[in-house]
């Protein structure tokens, strides 16, 4: 009975998971994950605008165990590819346990790490993000009762989770302030440390709706540091805030690099090959994994499809499952006229051909929300075993 240990319980890991369970029959299936939830990213600005519930969008692996897949809540504190073992702290037992493996797949996604921001470590609860359960909350309630201010919205350098994420922030921000009726006493101030809003492929489309939102943007800019009340950039700028939507720096968590697989992020052998440079039984998927992609649900799946595969092969199965790294995204471009009814711009793109093949359809559609919606809820049916 093969012995195959996944870390991280998001759509990677589950995707790994899943097609094991279904072609690799008799495998002892385990599933390390540090909450005993999961909580989907793609959906999660609408909850600022109520277009979306906690409910629908967040899921709990008991499904998961009539599969005959294991879950395990804990956190990982080390990685030993050369004993075939990870350490692991659970959460209900607050022990170190050691789980032995004969393959490992790393899929703990990113940690968001603003400790190189000088103030950070003093001023860290002004930040929020939609990115967390948490603080995506604490956003909504700002958003929803300041009567006037500035709204600093910032991005950092490329790769980071979720593309699109701080322009759908401000966008949405955009859309409660105006149906407030207090949108002309904000300032809306979107920080970018890359050179174009993400991805580069709609970056003109954002462009244009920010102008006539009236959004500020700023590009080629770090956020250095912050205090009670303001942000200076690396250009040397200060710029004051009253509500502040930071994504801090993505890094993959620090066992990877500790155990010698990556620098930060876990090395492999090619977007199709996600077994490490060094070990074969070890793999790689999602956010964590060195892809020359983007980071999303999209990637993060077909990734675990590729591992998957890999699996399969090396156990001399001649079964695939189909997968390539090409996808429909949708990106949330609010409501200009602030009507609680978020409209989104469709993008495509295919990295099957090099140059990557971009398409785009510049016109914002109430449908193109509706089908991100039916989207994602087939994929947490897909992996979770149900949908609201």
């Amino acid at each position: 009975m093969k012995r195959i240990l996944i870390v991280g319980g998001g759509i990677a890991g589950l995707g790994v998971a899943n097609t094991l369970a279904e072609k690799l029959k008799g495998a002892e299936i385990t599933v390390v994950n540090k909450e005993a939830f999961y909580f989907a990213g793609p959906s999660r600005p609408l909850l600022l605008t109520g277009e979306q519930q906690y409910e629908r969008i967040i899921r709990g692996y008991e499904e998961v165990g009539n599969k005959g897949i294991r879950v395990v809540i804990g956190n990982v504190t080390k990685v030993d590819p050369d004993n075939r073992s990870v350490t692991v702290t659970e959460s209900s037992m607050g022990s170190p346990k050691m789980l032995n493996y004969d393959y490992l797949v790393l899929a703990p996604g990113v940690v968001y790490d603003g400790s190189k921001i000088v103030g950070y470590d003093k001023y860290w609860y002004k930040n929020t993000t939609v990115y967390d359960p948490g603080r995506v909350n604490v956003l909504k309630k700002r958003l929803w009762s300041e009567s006037s201010g500035t709204l600093v919205v910032y991005a950092p350098k490329f790769p980071y989770r979720c593309a699109p994420a701080p322009t759908e922030t401000a966008m949405l921000a955009h859309t409660i302030l105006k149906h407030r009726g207090v949108r002309d006493k904000f300032r809306i101030i979107h920080i970018d440390a890359n050179d174009k809003t993400q991805p580069p492929a709609i970056a003109d489309v954002v462009s244009q709706v920010y102008q006539q939102a009236g959004i500020e943007l700023i590009t080629n800019s770090e956020i250095t540091e912050i205090t009670d009340n303001s942000v200076i950039t690396s250009k040397g700028e200060k710029i004051p805030y009253t509500i502040l939507a930071m994504l801090e720096p993505n890094r993959p968590p620090k066992f990877i690099e500790e155990a010698g697989l990556g620098s930060p992020y876990f090395d492999v052998r090619s977007p199709q090959d996600l077994r490490h440079t060094k070990y074969d039984d070890v793999l790689a998927a999602g956010d964590a994994a060195k892809l020359p992609f983007p980071k999303n649900q999209e990637i993060a799946f077909e990734s675990s499809q590729f591992a998957a595969n890999k699996i399969l092969e090396m156990e001399g199965l001649s079964e695939r499952v189909p997968v390539q790294y090409a996808f429909v995204g949708w990106t949330y471009m609010g409501n200009q006229e602030g009507k609680l009814e978020t409209l989104s711009l469709q993008f495509q793109m295919d990295f099957t051909k090099q140059p990557p093949a971009v398409n785009k359809d510049p016109k914002l559609s109430r449908d193109y929300t509706l089908q991100k919606d039916r989207w994602e809820q087939a994929y947490l049916e897909r992996l979770f075993g149900y949908r609201i």
